[in-house]
């Protein structure tokens, strides 16, 4: 008998079995056919896994070969794939059973499914799983949601296959329904702001100051010794050094400049909204992303308007220092804005999110693993301000950096460079550092075409209207 059943197996799918196995589990295997799960049990029992991976392709003997309570994860692109595999597991299954996605789906669509698998007496449970295929075999960042009941009956299992901060796993229960996914939509969010700054940051190495990909790696390489140090900017140094191994030059000069995405950054920017959160650089991040798929229209545009970046002149060691600061700063803001939207979510759904714990699990296994994050938990672990920007360590980093982020877009902006994620942090510090806005006169337009009224500071909490046509 197997303690967990998988359904789905892929890249992801295979790379956990096989983790699941390494720890001592024994794991079902099922999938639309019998070649891959064979496959991946004969590759398991090839290294020597502890636990077994039984292969099957029908649904029935699948769940037949689980112990009871059966718990059942599932690995299937979201929408009509995962709908497809509950509604063929579901008759199948009995009272307590558990069916759990550790695909990305919509926090709503996981609310959904939990409402109905309930109603019947299972349990579901959404669950945030990143790391890619790498985290996946050797331990990937999990954020959980649904029941108490439900994460009991598989917390064993998934913290052994979990990274490790330490001998911290890095895989927990955040609340009910949708939250797990909540989270890690938002850690994809994140994710999608800095992969965007990343490449602002190569654009104006590569068109500003004119280096060669080798040149750019050994920059980011540099910035591992610093507060930048983290995962992305490791990957970006081994991106940026690869040779290809067809024509033998920078393997990244032959990537077609067209960023692909899956969604979970645009939810992010469309739910920081709908709780009125700024996301500014999430929305930099999908923005961008959008008008590199126009591939044609920006020829077009090229072709009409002439190139858009400029050469930079000036001290190269100077301004690679100025953009490291830039970075600096810009990364603490798009951190500001993620566990805000968080903090907004908790509230407004009533899930009492753990922000310490959210940044506790994103300290090792998943893509945006950095050294502020454990910095963020501790902030958050002492009772700090839910606002980041005012914990010491992040305040002295803004007040330090901020200058040179400003000077960084002025240049950028003069000779043509696009960092629109870098200025949207710019953009987002201004404001809120600014305690009489310019807000006074919006209230002031829609007080004179719809009479919305608005407060005097004479007399705050009551509401006004301006003496235009006529009102007093």
């Amino acid at each position: 008998m197997a303690h967990l059943g998988l359904v789905g197996i892929g890249v992801m799918g295979s790379a956990f079995a096989q983790n699941l196995a390494e720890n001592g589990h024994n794991v079902s295997l099922l999938d639309r056919s019998i070649e891959q799960p064979q496959k991946v049990a004969k590759a398991g029992a090839a290294q020597g896994l502890k636990g077994k991976l039984l292969p099957f392709d029908r649904a029935e003997a699948f769940v037949a070969s689980l112990t009871r309570p059966r718990s059942i994860l599932v690995l299937v692109p979201s929408g009509g794939p995962l709908d497809a595999v509950i509604g063929t597991l579901s008759p199948l299954l009995d009272t307590s059973d558990l069916i759990a996605d550790l695909g990305n789906s919509y926090y709503h669509e996981t609310e959904r499914r939990v409402e109905e698998l309930e109603a019947k007496g299972l349990q579901f449970l959404g669950m945030g799983i990143s790391g890619g295929a790498e985290g996946a075999r050797h331990g990937p960042s999990i954020m959980a949601g649904g029941s108490a009941a439900s994460w009991a009956q598989v917390k064993t299992p998934l913290q052994d296959a979990a990274a490790k901060f330490g001998e911290t796993p890095c895989c927990d229960w955040f609340g009910p329904g949708g939250s797990g996914h909540f989270i890690k939509m938002l850690h994809n969010g994140i994710e999608y702001a800095d992969m965007q700054q990343i490449a602002e940051a190569y654009g104006f190495m590569r068109d500003g100051l004119g280096l060669t990909a080798p040149e750019i790696a050994e920059v980011f390489k540099g910035w591992m010794t610093g507060p930048l140090n983290s995962y992305l900017i490791e990957i970006a140094g081994e991106v940026a050094a690869a040779s290809d191994p067809k024509g033998g030059g920078a393997m990244l000069d032959m990537i077609l400049d067209k960023a692909g995405q899956k969604g979970t950054g645009r939810w992010s920017v469309i739910e920081a909204l709908h709780l009125g959160s700024p996301a500014s650089m999430m929305q930099a991040a999908v923005e961008a992303r959008n008008i590199s798929a126009d591939l044609e229209g920006r020829k077009e545009m090229e072709a009409i308007f002439g190139a858009a970046p400029k050469p930079i002149t000036g001290d190269k060691a100077q301004m690679l220092a100025q953009l490291e600061q830039a970075m600096i700063a810009a990364k603490v803001c798009v951190y500001v804005q993620g566990f805000e939207v968080l903090e907004k979510a908790s509230t407004a759904f009533e899930w009492s999110l753990d922000l310490a714990a959210i940044a506790r699990v994103w300290r090792a296994g998943c893509i945006i693993r950095s050294v502020f994050l454990d910095e963020i938990a501790a902030m958050f672990d002492t009772g700090g301000s839910t606002n980041l920007s005012l914990a010491p360590v992040f305040r002295d980093r803004l007040i330090e950096n901020t200058p040179a982020l400003r000077q960084l877009v002025a240049t950028a902006i003069a000779h043509g460079q696009s960092v629109p994620a870098l200025f949207a942090a710019l953009g987002f510090f201004d404001m809120r550092r600014t305690g009489r806005s310019t807000a006074n006169m919006i209230q002031g337009l829609r007080d004179y075409f719809g009479a919305h009224g608005f407060e005097r500071l004479d007399t705050l909490g009551q509401n006004a209207n301006g003496p235009w046509h006529g009102k007093n």
